[in-house]
């Protein structure tokens, strides 16, 4: 990896262990590491710091992890994997909810994250020939800049995941994608029985584009199969 290439880190947990453990781990694998043991130094962070991606312990001290994120995604839009422990699957679901674009539980095996971490970053990296604009509906999505705009030029703010799964529906309308096909997409391996990140995914993005989520027109539900985008992109 390139000094160019050379990606950010920023790993926020309050166990001292784990910060040493995982910054020894990923410079070793050519990544710049940052860590924070709270929210406060993870916020004094992310406003000088140049970071592409958090790993966000959601057993933070002083602060609950789930509104800690919440109050990331109010102000920065970048990668997020939050790491949980096995009893939390609660917490996994609205951790997704509230933006993150993937997780992972305790205790984690070095290899599996920085799998996880590697599949998340490419998805945060525009190619430098992504530079035309797809319009539907009432915005247009730029694959260079990774915005989405509404008819006033506003900015609609996405998360890289939530930008993957649009640019996934955009390219192939009218077609079925199951939750699997989103899954390796997305976060690089197969949705599991109980495994609803797509669906949380989905639903956030709806409420960004759907004029009524609760009955949406252009990402359809085909039950038993997957999603459907029913768009026109031109």
């Amino acid at each position: 990896m390139s000094a160019q290439e050379r990606r950010h880190l920023l790993v926020v947990d309050d166990d001292p262990e784990i910060q040493l453990l995982a910054t020894h781990y990923f410079s070793s694998q050519g990544f710049e590491v940052s860590s924070a043991g709270d929210a406060v130094r993870m916020r004094e962070l992310l406003r000088h710091e140049p970071i592409d991606l958090v790993l966000l312990d959601l057993g933070l001290p002083g602060e609950d992890g789930l509104e800690v994120m919440r109050s990331l995604r109010s102000y920065w839009h970048g990668a997020v994997i939050i790491l949980t422990g096995r009893d939390e699957a609660n917490d996994r679901v609205v951790g997704l909810e509230l933006g993150a674009d993937d997780y992972v539980t305790k205790p984690f095996e070095l290899r599996e994250l920085l799998a996880r971490v590697r599949s998340v970053l490419r998805r945060t990296t525009a190619s430098p020939q992504a530079s035309h604009c797809i319009e539907f509906d009432r915005f247009r999505l730029d694959l260079h800049s990774r915005q989405l705009r509404d008819v006033h030029g506003e900015e609609v703010a996405l998360t890289a995941g939530e930008f993957e799964l649009l640019r996934a529906f955009l390219e192939q309308p009218n077609r079925v994608l199951s939750r699997d096909e989103l899954m390796s997409r997305l976060h690089g391996r197969e949705a599991g029985p109980f495994d609803r990140a797509i669906d949380m995914q989905v639903g956030r993005l709806r409420r960004k584009i759907e004029p009524d989520p609760g009955q949406p027109r252009l990402i359809k539900s085909v039950r038993g199969a997957g999603y459907l985008f029913a768009g026109k992109p031109r």
